[in-house]
């Protein structure tokens, strides 16, 4: 069985290796987006296909789904309650508010254009919480097939990559101060990396306010999760069919990972550590995502996900705005 496993699991750590240099020579580009790339690009490749879908597919699903979860428990290890309570009532208040709004947005709006299977669900946790990270964790959940998160991850990773260029364009003529630019994109940006990517270009300070207001989001993915895996599980007792863990082990993981972080003084060259395998994991689960998608089917069927993906994106940009423009 594990035999089975490590040429696809192989092949991802090769990918994850190469998005690592691509983030080396080009800083710009987010490791975890470098990952998706690669991953897209390889999956449409008719040579590869075959290898794909035969040899490497069982380590590849190993990586989509395992890794991704361990790497979300390491993702804990970002988060302290005290950062978070640093922000003061008024910014942890509309940081929540506008994952709320974005998520039940465009869980509407997917449902409205009739977008098939869970995607729904699944666009609306991704550009509202944290990305692909996201988009694993509830397709977890509700036993997503990895081709319905494929749209979901192209969609959330191609909008996030705009952002890079979009959003700092606009940072002056939007009248934004540096900190206020910073709480834009820490609200505003999909993933982690890429809103490092973002921010940065506004100095330190401003980069310091984008990741803490972004993990705040992040934290949220454990609520979100939970409370979709209630209404799973009612779903599923309706239909007499098995039972979704109330809260999955993955998301108690994470949770225990932020408490951790917060009362215990853990090492930096520990957390370093977590770090750098936390970023690996993901980056071998991102590439795995991204080579199941097919854009030639995509382009056939996905102009309603884009359409959803786009308005989710303008909507939670303009939420963001406004909250950042809030007196402190």
């Amino acid at each position: 069985m594990v035999a089975r496993l490590v040429p696809g699991l192989t092949v991802a750590a090769a990918a994850a290796l190469l998005a690592w240099g691509v983030h080396v020579l080009a800083p710009a580009i987010p490791l975890l987006t470098a990952a998706v790339a690669i991953g897209i690009v390889v999956g449409q490749l008719p040579a590869t296909r075959a290898l794909l879908d035969g040899i490497l597919a069982p380590g590849l699903r190993i990586a989509a789904r395992r890794l991704l979860r361990i790497g979300i428990v390491l993702l804990g290890l970002k988060l302290s309650l005290g950062d978070i309570a640093g922000l003061g009532a008024l910014t942890i208040a509309t940081t929540v508010l506008i994952v709320v709004l974005t998520f039940a947005g465009t869980l509407w709006l997917g449902r409205a254009l009739g977008l098939p299977g869970h995607q729904p669900l699944l666009v609306a946790s991704g550009f509202s919480i944290c990305g692909a990270s996201a988009i694993g964790a509830m397709g977890g959940v509700v036993k997503a097939r990895d081709d319905e998160q494929a749209t979901p991850v192209a969609l959330v990773t191609l909008c996030g990559t705009l952002a890079i260029a979009v959003l700092p364009a606009l940072w002056h003529p939007l009248g934004l101060s540096d900190l206020q630019f910073g709480h834009w994109v820490g609200a505003g940006v999909h993933d982690v990396g890429q809103v490092v990517a973002t921010a940065q270009i506004a100095g330190p300070a401003a980069l310091a306010v984008a990741v803490v207001v972004k993990l705040t989001r992040v934290l949220l993915l454990a609520p979100m999760v939970a409370v979709t895996a209630v209404v799973e599980r009612r779903r599923s007792a309706e239909a007499s069919g098995p039972r979704p863990a109330v809260v999955p082990l993955f998301i108690v993981g994470f949770l225990a990972a932020v408490l951790l972080n917060s009362f215990l003084p853990i090492p930096d060259a520990v957390l370093g550590v977590a770090d750098t395998v936390q970023t690996a994991l993901l980056a071998m689960a991102l590439f795995a995502l991204g080579a199941s998608i097919r854009i030639v089917d995509l382009a056939r069927t996905g102009w309603r996900a884009l359409v959803v993906g786009l308005t989710s994106w303008a909507l939670i940009a303009v939420l963001a705005y406004g909250a950042a423009m809030l007196p402190a």
